[in-house]
């Protein structure tokens, strides 16, 4: 079931709350995600980044892994939702929409921001021949 305007505004609310949060002291990018799953959930993450640059983790990939630290079973993510303090929508990095893809092979992906822009796609146009696992079988 696609999620309802007051379900996509509680999330973008509760996207821009976790950008807030964000540890981003190098690029001083602030990112907060918030994800939907089919039980109802949500949970949120923010980018953490490290001096070490390849050890940082974005926003989506850390509100999809609390979901699973949580103890969501079966995780299948209806909607996330990305919030970024900038005048343009940003969409998820290559890595993340893997990985939403992994946990929400017909997720919506929602790209929000300061400014007006938005982008609104299914992860599949995000991610054309994705793999998945499936593909293990």
């Amino acid at each position: 079931m696609p999620p309802t305007t007051t379900q996509i505004k509680q999330l973008v609310s509760a996207a821009r709350k976790a950008a807030g949060i964000a540890y981003a002291p190098y690029s001083k990018f602030q990112v907060g995600s918030a994800i939907l799953t089919k039980s109802g959930n949500i949970y949120t993450g923010c980018n953490v980044e490290n001096a070490s640059y390849g050890l940082c983790i974005c926003a989506e990939r850390t509100a999809i892994f609390n979901a699973v630290a949580s103890g969501e079973k079966k995780l299948n993510v209806e909607c996330v939702v990305v919030y970024t303090s900038t005048e343009k929508a940003t969409a998820p990095c290559g890595a993340c929409r893997q990985v939403i893809f992994e946990f929400g092979p017909k997720a919506r992906v929602i790209s929000t921001c300061r400014g007006n822009e938005r982008i609104d796609r299914p992860i599949t146009e995000l991610l054309p021949d994705a793999f998945g696992p499936e593909d293990l079988l």
